[in-house]
């Protein structure tokens, strides 16, 4: 079978790598195809676009990237129609896919399914509308929103187990290292740990990286360690770290938090991961200009 999928961000290539490589298993033949990551590339397939080009957040980046926002749909729609999958499977990023379903749904036979289902219990519950309209199958990574779902909304959807639980108890059984083998490999100082997950955007890391130096800062007896996200450059995260005294990992966030006595952590999948690793952790997420945002929220 022929495969397209779509993801938006790292830890939707990291759950499609892994959904490529168990689809391999069930069908030796498959062919994929997609707006994805390197994670996925290394499963194998045609990567079509980056999702560090999809990458838009919030309102005041979505308005200032909308041209590039809507050649990126453009491109995708027109892309999937000329490949012609067996099925298009959408991974999270509802602001995007959502829009990929609508059209398939409207203008081709193609069936779409969903995997990591949109979490429109938390905002935009309206969105069960379209959901119902043009997908096909929706799969969900979180059991409560079976109920949400099927019970609220009566629409049926399949619970498949959390990826990132599988992941992160794959990796702890794999990977049994001391804290000694730890700073003995990256080279880190023998002081205790604060791990920084700054976001896998570069909205993020703008928004957020700052703030959580300055608070991390207070605690000099403590090593402050940068999980540095794929596709960002180490160049961009020196324009934002200044002065401070931070070490930077790259391909290592699992190792870092398996170490680390304390994180600070950007709003997102991640917080997941940090509390899977059992490390105590403060979640944030700032937004510039945030009076506004929340006018414009509300109103429009």
């Amino acid at each position: 079978m022929k495969y397209y999928l779509i993801v938006g961000e790292a830890s939707g290539d990291l759950h499609a790598s892994h959904l490529m490589a168990a689809l391999k298993v069930e069908d030796p033949q498959a062919e994929f195809r997609f707006f994805g990551g390197d994670l996925m590339a290394a499963v194998g397939g045609t990567m079509v676009k980056h999702y560090k080009e999809l990458a838009y957040m919030g309102f005041i980046p979505v308005l200032l990237h909308l041209r590039t926002i809507f050649a990126n749909m453009k491109r995708c729609k027109e892309d999937i129609v000329a490949w012609q999958p067996d099925v298009v499977i959408l991974v999270d990023y509802p602001g995007f896919n959502l829009n990929i379903a609508k059209f398939l749904r409207a203008k081709t036979q193609i069936p779409v399914y969903y995997y990591i289902s949109p979490k429109i219990w938390a905002w935009k519950e309206y969105r069960i509308k379209n959901i119902k309209r043009d997908v096909d199958e929706l799969f969900s990574i979180l059991p409560f929103e079976v109920e949400f779902f099927e019970g609220k909304h009566n629409y049926p959807i399949h619970y498949v187990g959390n990826p990132t639980v599988d992941e992160v108890t794959a990796f702890r059984a794999e990977h049994p290292e001391t804290y000694d083998d730890f700073i003995r490999e990256t080279g880190l100082d023998p002081k205790p740990i604060i791990a920084l997950l700054a976001g896998s955007r570069k909205q993020e890391i703008k928004d957020n990286l700052p703030d959580m130096l300055r608070a991390a800062s207070a605690f000099p007896e403590y090593q402050l360690v940068l999980a540095g996200a794929p596709g960002i450059s180490p160049d961009y995260y020196h324009e934002y770290i200044g002065g401070a005294k931070v070490k930077i990992l790259f391909g290592q966030t699992y190792r870092l938090l398996q170490q680390a006595e304390a994180a600070l952590v950007t709003s997102g999948t991640a917080t997941l991961e940090t509390a899977l690793f059992r490390v105590p952790q403060a979640v944030c997420y700032h937004t510039p200009i945030g009076k506004v945002i929340s006018f414009l929220r509300r109103h429009i």
